[in-house]
């Protein structure tokens, strides 16, 4: 049964009845409502927008120290995800990575870190002056993306690094293949390692039995999610989430004031208000729809003469991995074409645009945005790229190895001291035996 608290939505409810207060504005933002924004712009998206693009002020409360309606919006969102403690972010998952590593690594501490992570790992690692001890994902060459790390990856880095007490996964990755999260929180906890999981692409995992444990119900100590990229949430809004008491909530809150900007998005807040409320009290109704549509346009896809589309088989049989059913990677080299070609082609001659092209491969995200009619224009794309490419033209794709090129590379200095050293600009022909910058 849904509590019936789910249903509020504070930090949205305070920042409409200021607006429709219509107080008089002696405060940033300078567009003052709307009042002075460019007309093309108030034209295109209309006026009410304006009026809650606020700033902060006792009646909808302050980001950096919250203790009224956003602090109960964060309280709300702690429940509906399982988690203790869940903070609202502006500037994306990006920050929120930033902020794990900063609250748990300092200067020269070890870290491990799967080779698959975002860019914004490394970077929080550059921030914390932390020492990354790399280890790999399992690796498919037949679709040449890196699967996902298996635990018993990870309990091997923690064999080979005993002093590295922080590890870092993300699960699921982007194709929407996830790690086996409860093995691994078992591996970290045996270790005594906390544990951190970039969650970007899984906001929706705790909301339906069909898709993969969240990180969150699995115990990780700190998950960082784009409730933006798969639910309700605006672009930049994200959330984060701490699960027990390994990892200091003070300190986390403390990090993310630095930061976080000091003049966040009403907006995004808002946003993320309203996606918790909709995910908590319809989100399995919702993510049940888009499931549905998923794996319909998946099965037609399949009988697309030259294209494959990923399954949930397929990545159970490469071990204990779980697939997001409502990521759809379809393999075009079957007919003759680099993903990055089917990508363009799709949306100069089709009207689709995709979420990403790899060389082999187009990733397709199914949310709870998405109708009947988008996948049925998805399919018909497909079939006429299919149609478009049967031509014989010659060759496909270049194969590419079964071991990604980073295998068996050897960290030469610290991200950090890398990243302030001086650096050049060099022909990939002169660079052996040089420092990668």
């Amino acid at each position: 049964m849904i509590p019936e608290r789910q249903y509020r939505t504070p930090l949205f409810d305070a920042m409409v009845s200021l607006a429709e207060a219509r107080k008089v504005s002696f405060h940033t933002p300078g567009h003052k409502s709307g009042k002075g924004i460019s007309t093309r712009f108030r034209k295109f998206v209309g006026s009410k927008i304006f009026t809650i693009d606020l700033t902060t002020l006792d009646e909808v409360d302050c980001l950096q120290k919250p203790v009224g309606v956003i602090k109960e919006a964060q309280e709300l969102a702690a429940e509906a995800h399982g988690a203790d403690r869940s903070f609202f972010l502006v500037n994306g998952t990006t920050v929120g990575n930033h902020a794990m590593i900063l609250s748990t690594t300092l200067p020269g501490d070890e870290i491990l870190v799967a080779r698959n992570a975002h860019k914004s790992i490394l970077a929080g690692i550059i921030l914390s002056g932390a020492t990354p001890r790399f280890f790999l994902p399992h690796f498919d060459a037949d679709l040449g993306i890196a699967v996902n790390v298996g635990a018993d990856a990870v309990r091997s880095a923690m064999r080979d690094y005993p002093h590295a007490r922080v590890a870092t996964v993300t699960s699921p990755n982007y194709y929407g293949i996830a790690a086996d999260i409860p093995a691994i929180v078992e591996a970290a906890q045996r270790h005594g390692a906390t544990l951190l999981v970039d969650e970007a692409h899984g906001p929706h995992l705790h909301f339906h039995p069909a898709l993969p444990p969240s990180a969150v119900d699995a115990g990780a100590d700190l998950t960082v999610q784009s409730t933006h990229k798969i639910v309700g949430g605006m672009t930049q809004a994200s959330m984060l989430h701490l699960k027990g008491g390994r990892v200091d909530a003070a300190r986390v809150a403390a990090m993310l004031q630095m930061l976080q900007s000091t003049s966040p998005s009403y907006i995004l807040m808002a946003s993320l208000d309203l996606a918790r409320m909709q995910m908590a009290t319809e989100g399995r109704k919702l993510l049940g729809k888009a499931i549905a549509l998923a794996e319909e346009a998946r099965e037609r896809i399949n009988r697309i003469a030259g294209l494959r589309c990923l399954g949930a088989g397929q990545v159970e049989s490469w071990g204990r991995f779980r697939l997001d059913v409502t990521k759809l990677t379809v393999s075009v080299k079957g007919i003759g074409l680099t993903g990055y070609a089917a990508s363009n082609l799709l949306n100069t001659e089709f009207g689709i645009q995709v979420e990403m092209a790899d060389l082999y491969n187009v990733l397709v995200i199914v949310s709870i945005g998405d109708r009947r009619d988008d996948l049925d224009r998805l399919v018909r794309g497909l079939e006429g790229l299919a149609r478009r490419s049967a031509s014989p033209r010659g060759g496909h794709p270049e194969e590419i190895p079964a071991e990604p090129p980073v295998h068996g590379a050897t960290l030469a200095c610290p991200p950090r001291e890398a990243y302030f050293a001086r650096h050049a600009l060099i022909p990939l022909s002169g660079a052996a035996g040089r420092v990668s910058a």
